[in-house]
This record gives C-alpha cells, sequence and structure tokens, in this order.
C-alpha cells in the first residue's frame, strides 16, 4: 500500500456528515413508526381459519415487517440525532436527548411485544422528535392524520 500511495499520491478529504446536508428527514422514521402500528393492527385483526399454514404464513411476515419496520425507525431517528443534531441544538432542545431514547426503547418494546399501546407512543416520540427537528430548521410544523392506515396523527412540515 506504501508504494501505491507514492505512485498515486492521493490527496485527504474530510466531510462532516455521510450525505450532503440537508437531506435529513424524519418522515422515513414517521412512516416506519405508522407500518409498526399497522401490522400490530393486522396481527391482532388475523383470523387462524382452517388453512393453519397460510394463518402461520402470514403472521411470520406481518411479524417480520412489524420486526424491519422498528428498527428502520430506530435507524432513521439515531442517523438524524448523530449526524445532524449539534451541540447548540442540544442547548435549546436538551429534552431532545430523552426523546431519542424512548424512540430506542420503544422500538424495541415494539419488536419484543404486540402491542398497539407501544407502537402508538413510539410513534407520539418520533412527532416530538419531528417537532424539534423542523423547528430546528426554521419550518412550521401542522399535525393531521396519516392518510393511509392507521391513519394516525403526523407532524408534518408546512412547506
Amino acid at each position: 500500500m506504501k508504494k501505491i500511495f507514492e505512485i498515486l499520491k492521493p490527496q485527504s478529504v474530510s466531510a462532516h456528515c455521510d450525505v450532503p446536508c440537508g437531506i435529513y428527514d424524519p418522515i422515513v422514521a414517521q412512516i416506519a413508526a405508522l407500518s409498526v402500528i399497522r401490522m400490530v393492527d393486522q396481527i391482532k385483526a388475523l383470523v387462524k381459519g382452517d388453512d393453519e399454514v397460510s394463518y402461520f404464513n402470514t403472521l411470520s411476515r406481518y411479524i417480520a415487517v412489524k420486526e424491519s419496520e422498528a428498527i428502520k425507525c430506530k435507524d432513521e431517528i439515531r442517523i438524524i440525532w448523530g449526524d445532524f443534531i449539534k451541540p447548540a441544538h442540544l442547548e435549546k432542545y436538551p429534552e431532545i436527548h430523552t426523546i431519542v431514547h424512548n424512540i430506542m426503547a420503544l422500538g424495541g418494546a415494539s419488536k419484543q411485544h404486540v402491542s398497539r399501546e407501544k407502537a402508538l407512543e413510539l410513534l407520539q416520540e418520533v412527532n416530538k422528535f419531528a417537532e424539534i427537528f423542523w423547528a430546528i430548521k426554521g419550518v412550521p410544523t401542522k399535525s393531521a392524520k396519516a392518510p393511509y392506515l392507521p391513519n394516525e396523527i403526523v407532524v408534518y412540515p408546512v412547506l
């Protein structure tokens, strides 16, 4: 490698984040939280019936989606919190650490259980995070029901 570096003489570069600035948006985490709620609803509404194999196939698919969406929710929040949130933001919004911690814990609880209550709490915390995120960006927000099931309240930017 030393010889390659001597021949090619690459220049060092640095970046302060993983992606170009301004591409962060909590909507992915909000949709993931809505998906967790929807999967909980689907699991609870599932009827076993005579076709046991079909029932277990559908149940396992719902569980897999619920778990992957809970992970996606946590990952999206962790990325914004780690890459976008700066010390000045923390000074103005010190509660963001607690909100992020709650999202991590509720995401885990949503994976462990089939609890609509925990999934709703997850969405509520993600919405709190979204409000702070948009306030940092100087963008006003509104709360409205999502236009698809499970029709829960989501914080949206007013653009």
